[in-house]
């Protein structure tokens, strides 16, 4: 199966002319491959081509490319009338809907026509390249290339190997998907491969806070937003990706992993997708879009520090350090005793514990106790945590306080591992187990997040950021007060946490 894909004869095919199919056709022209497009609506062909072609002229005019290259990249698509037409193509990519059916009706025509030596690949988001390629006469020709959308923008091009799959195939594509000046990564077929595993960390862990009454949706949003450097909110993504796509995804790969509690949906996200809130395109989300853009709350003013005097632990040496320079710089009335005094307000930073379990642990007044994180956020958006005994006046004086500076914060209620530990830690916890399963490369996965999902780091570089240790201890109390296996640790993650290397570092 040695394709050369620089020989003036090869051929790209490409079946389906809907939004993938037409983005795919256009990286592949403007890379400087030619491309035959076949859809069995003839008219939506026509019209993908004239699309390209407006695209590629309108990347002339910003300067991206040159009017002869763009003249010339719109000469190499042509449209086929029939399968037949793919006779000679050394690779055709299907980017037809996502039905098994449908796709092998098409991947049983492709046999028939083109050459035993050329590739059938498929740009399925969510069904698996092995069960798709089981029908084949010759599966180990069969591989997966999933796109993202919108293509010409998206550079990211997952190359997925199922089992049967020839690696000689999958390096074709791996080049093929550069050629099209695309970033590919390579992995094996799992559910959701690479991107869409990683990313119901995110959603999913924000619904389940949000369940447990922690904070509400906008608060979430900006403390992932603001404090962890997110590009969306998971609740602003949601409205713009829609409920009615994200949450079927979810359920999928959660049946697909045979209900792994990590992938496990949150009630909360049916109940509002059968609700018809799906986001923007329905006006109504998590929030409203009946002006044509989104009604995001304006921020409550926030409280006065009255000058209460300032107990902060010192039972997380590191945390307790960033939170007393910060506090001195405030001006705040800080008690330097071993113990706080009878009225002071305790400021603890735990790493992975609530503040109930803080505050009983060290034997602190729970109604002066507030915990504040320290591990992310601490510049950008503070995020400040009560527990159930928590005074009013203590939890106003903290807020007051730790917005003293200018730095906004956000005061939730307990929970381990407050929101950006608890979600990062989840994050990175399933990009160590994508790792553990061998399904890709720690390299590729978080190049795969970062490209595909915009995150500001990738699942492991998160985790070495914020200690394999610290995430480590984060996951474990969420484990220990929840008992949920959803939260039980990554062997990837445990022993590399425990020998002090990084998540990036492969066995021999």
């Amino acid at each position: 199966m040695a394709i050369n894909l620089d020989n003036d004869d090869f051929i790209l095919g490409v079946i389906g002319a809907g939004a993938m199919g037409r983005g795919i056709v256009q990286v592949a022209a403007a890379g400087g491959l030619r491309v035959k497009l076949f859809d069995v609506n003839q008219a939506q062909s026509q019209d993908a081509v004239e699309f390209v072609g407006k695209m590629l002229g309108r990347a002339a005019e910003k300067g991206q490319m040159t009017e002869a290259d763009a003249s010339a990249a719109s000469g190499r698509i042509e449209v086929v009338e029939a399968t037949q037409g793919f006779a000679d193509c050394q690779i055709v990519i299907e980017a037809a809907t996502e039905n098994p059916d449908i796709k092998n009706k098409i991947y049983e025509d492709l046999e028939g026509i083109m050459a035993e030596d050329a590739i059938i690949a498929t740009n399925t988001s969510s069904l698996s390249i092995t069960t798709l390629a089981s029908p084949l006469k010759k599966p180990e020709r069969f591989v997966g290339m999933h796109f993202f959308n919108p293509v010409p923008l998206m550079r990211l091009v997952e190359v997925i190997d199922g089992v049967r799959t020839a690696a000689e195939v999958g390096d074709t594509l791996m080049e093929l998907g550069r050629r099209m000046t695309r970033e590919p990564v390579r992995c094996q077929d799992a559910p959701g491969f690479l991107v869409n595993q990683v990313g119901r960390g995110y959603n999913i862990e924000a619904a389940h806070i949000n369940s447990e009454q922690v904070a509400d949706i906008p608060d979430l949003d900006r403390i992932l937003s603001e404090g962890a450097g997110f590009r969306m909110g998971p609740f602003t993504l949601l409205d713009l990706t829609g409920l009615d796509v994200t949450h079927p995804a979810t359920e999928l790969i959660y049946r697909q992993f045979y209900e792994e509690p990590r992938f496990r949906p949150n009630v909360m996200l049916r109940a509002r997708m059968e609700a018809g809130m799906l986001g923007r395109k329905t006006g109504h989300g998590f929030y409203d879009y009946s002006s044509g853009k989104q009604e995001f709350p304006a921020e409550a003013g926030y409280p006065a520090y009255d000058g209460l005097p300032i107990w902060i632990s010192k039972a997380e040496d590191e945390g307790h350090k960033a939170l007393t320079e910060i506090v001195s710089k405030i001006g705040g009335n800080l008690e330097t005793g071993e113990s706080p005094s009878s009225d002071a307000l305790i400021l603890v930073t735990p790493i992975g514990d609530d503040v109930t379990t803080t505050a009983v642990d060290q034997g602190l007044d729970p109604a002066r106790t507030l915990g504040v994180d320290t591990l992310v956020g601490l510049a950008t958006r503070r995020t400040l945590m009560t527990n159930p005994a928590t005074k009013a006046e203590f939890r106003d004086a903290a807020h007051g306080l730790l917005t003293g500076d200018g730095v906004k914060a956000s005061v939730i209620r307990d929970c381990p591992g407050f929101v950006c530990q608890r979600i990062i830690s989840t994050i990175c916890n399933i990009g160590c187990q994508i790792a553990q399963l061998g399904t890709a490369g720690p390299e590729d996965i978080d190049k795969a997040v970062v490209l595909g999902l915009n995150y500001p780091n990738g699942p492991l570089t998160f985790g070495d950021q914020l200690g394999p240790k610290n995430v480590l201890r984060v996951l474990e109390a969420c484990h220990r007060l929840y008992g949920d296996p959803r939260y039980r640790p990554s062997p990837w993650l445990r022993r590399r946490a425990e020998l002090g290397l990084s998540l990036f570092d492969k066995e021999i």
